[in-house]
């Protein structure tokens, strides 16, 4: 015979089951209006009905109540947890989850929850770490892969961002916000179809909102097709966000529209149009990414109107923003006297390298060609140039080689020095795990040869003539100041960039050691290198052309020169050169510096030695 009430509960119980699981949260809160205290389905059942009511802090009591009944039960600590972070209690949701994790550290929600609350406190590397756990316990779990990118995507770690979105084409369709977020990163990655379907499948919510949120992927859709140079898709899309009737209220769909306008808009090259939209998204925003991205294309429309004081105000402003974005992921890296440029001291001396045992190694005809050399120094304009000629097939920019030196010191062979002992089997494991990351970009490669651009690579030269020691060699070179005005004029992702950018001198002292760094390695290993100037290129494009065919050893160079023609072709450029190189050769940005020469008084003293080095003055 059941106790006295023992019936009643268990109807109890089911009756608020029955309602939880129909999605009626009004009746779970009815029926459990007098529940006890003590009893753990009423208890569970009513703190998840206030939640999903977001009547968070009526949760929050019960939660821990359950806690407290049962410690060891890692649910409900993961359940207050999440709780908490959403009422913004965010000492308790860090005590809750970590608890959580100590009682179920293989459970992928726990990791996930984990990470979200470090997004939502913005520490980047530890919500990139939780995340990346959650989806390495469960390789599923959509929703973690999407927030694991998003972190990787914020701290500059394009590999892992790459890795969560590889099958992202795949995914069910996307709650807005996080639709929006998925298609911007994959724009970043150079796949703007992909990018596109996110957003026109992107599941909208059922209330008064869904009308704002058809208004922000409008305007990401906006600056989607402007990055892709298709600029009458861009200005279709734009003619559904009039700037007079954008809501004053709703700042994050204001600056979107504001910014895409802007990009527009200086395409078309209405600067102060441009301008003004910008300085509207400065007022206007608090968030860092959007203000740093409003500075940079302000500066960037002062600097063609002439205004050159107010493009430099804009340039402070910008990198300062930018600076309180690395801070929180690279603090390391935030002393005067750091080096952002970690490769520079990874060399191979004389002596190390006359203990190379010969390995076998492809021919020229079947090595990359890479092109290198510091970033904006023309590398964009010669790839596009490889790329237009059918012998050869572009994969834009990616750091491959530096993922082999990493992949190395993951297996325990610390780059360079055990290039050294590299066996045929090994050298031939690295070429594999390149050749599969080119097959993931360009699976098409076919005869084609591959165009290896990535301007750092001039700081992985050990790398290169170990597996490819044949490989023809581009060097691109630019007057120092011009190469250092255009980077600080440059929104650049990787946080270790943000920081090396920050100032002229940092960027003067970098671009030495850079060049220093490859100076010495050239001197060891004597590669096949042709230096590929910048300013005789657009003095003399069609000897620059011949010279570039003869060193290729190509029968016709001709479509070399149709390389404006083919970019404007392509669904997508990732560097900032993405506009300019649809234009074809002209001569604005050389000598630009010399309206900034007041601010580079203070770094010609550092960059005089190695500008006579390269032949500028």
């Amino acid at each position: 015979m059941e106790p006295p009430g023992v019936h009643s509960s268990q109807s109890k119980q089911a009756d608020l089951l029955d309602a939880f699981n129909q999605g009626d949260m009004a009746r779970v809160l009815s029926l459990s209006e007098t529940h006890s205290s003590d009893d753990e389905t009423c208890l569970l059942l009513r703190a998840l009905a206030l939640r999903a009511s977001n009547r968070l802090h009526e949760a929050l009591p019960l939660l821990t109540r359950l806690t407290q009944l049962q410690p060891h039960t890692f649910e409900y600590w993961n359940n207050l947890g999440l709780a908490a972070r959403e009422a913004g209690d965010m000492e308790t949701a860090a005590q809750s989850l970590q608890r959580a994790l100590a009682l179920a550290p293989q459970h992928a929600d726990v990791h996930y929850n984990l990470g979200l609350l470090h997004l939502q406190q913005k520490n980047w590397l530890a919500a990139r770490d939780s995340l990346l756990e959650a989806v390495r316990l469960e390789p599923n779990f959509v929703e973690a892969r999407l927030q694991a990118a998003h972190a990787c995507h914020v701290c500059g770690d394009n590999t892992g961002e790459e890795a969560m979105l590889e099958n992202a084409a795949n995914w069910p369709p996307q709650p807005v916000e996080q639709a929006l977020t998925l298609a911007g990163m994959l724009s970043t990655l150079g796949r703007p179809d992909v990018a596109l379907r996110a957003l026109e499948q992107a599941q909208l919510p059922q209330d008064d909102t869904a009308c704002l949120m058809r208004q922000r992927i409008t305007a990401l859709r906006a600056a989607l097709y402007e990055r892709a140079n298709r600029l009458d898709l861009a200005q279709a899309e734009l003619t559904q966000l009039p700037l007079d009737e954008l809501p004053a209220e709703h700042a994050q769909l204001s600056c979107a529209a504001w910014l895409a306008h802007a990009a527009v808009a200086t395409r078309h090259g209405d600067t102060q149009r441009a301008a003004e939209l910008y300085e509207r998204a400065l007022t206007a925003s608090d968030d860092a990414e959007v203000l740093a991205q409003a500075a940079f294309g302000l500066a960037s429309a002062r600097d063609k109107q002439a205004r050159h004081h107010a493009a430099w105000q804009a340039l402070r402003h910008a990198h300062e923003t930018q600076l309180s974005i690395a801070r929180t992921i690279v603090p390391e890296l935030m002393a005067e006297n750091s080096q952002p440029l970690k490769m520079a001291d990874l060399c191979v001396s004389r002596v190390e390298h006359d203990r190379w045992a010969p390995l076998k190694s492809p021919r020229s005809e079947q090595s990359p060609v890479f092109v290198l050399g510091f970033p904006r120094s023309g590398t964009t304009l010669l790839e596009q140039m490889l790329d237009a000629h059918p012998d050869f097939c572009a994969m834009d920019e990616r750091a491959f080689l530096h993922e082999l030196t990493e992949r190395m010191g993951l297996a325990g062979q610390a780059y360079p020095a055990a290039l050294a002992d590299l066996t045929n089997v090994e050298a031939d494991q690295l070429r594999t795990v390149y050749a599969d990351l080119v097959r993931k970009v360009v699976p098409d490669l076919g005869t084609r040869r591959l165009v290896d651009k990535n301007p750092l690579n001039m700081l992985c030269l050990p790398m290169i003539m170990r597996l490819f020691p044949e490989a023809r060699i581009i060097l691109c070179l630019r007057h120092p100041c011009d190469v250092l005005m255009s980077c600080y004029m440059q929104s650049f992702r990787s946080p270790a960039f943000m920081v090396l950018c920050s100032s002229l001198q940092r960027l003067a002292h970098g671009y030495v050691r850079a060049f220093e760094h490859w100076f010495s390695q050239a001197e060891v290993f004597a590669p096949r290198v042709l230096e590929w100037r910048y300013e005789s290129v657009v003095n003399r494009f069609d000897e620059q052309v011949l010279r570039l065919g003869h060193y290729l050893q190509l029968d016709d160079p001709a479509p070399l020169a149709r390389y404006a023609e083919h970019a404007r072709n392509k669904t997508y450029i990732s560097t900032p050169s993405y506009a300019e190189v649809t234009q074809g050769i002209h001569s604005r940005a050389v000598h630009r510096w010399h309206a900034y020469r007041e601010q580079f008084e203070l770094v010609l003293p550092i960059l005089r030695p190695m500008m006579e080095r390269l032949g500028y003055t």
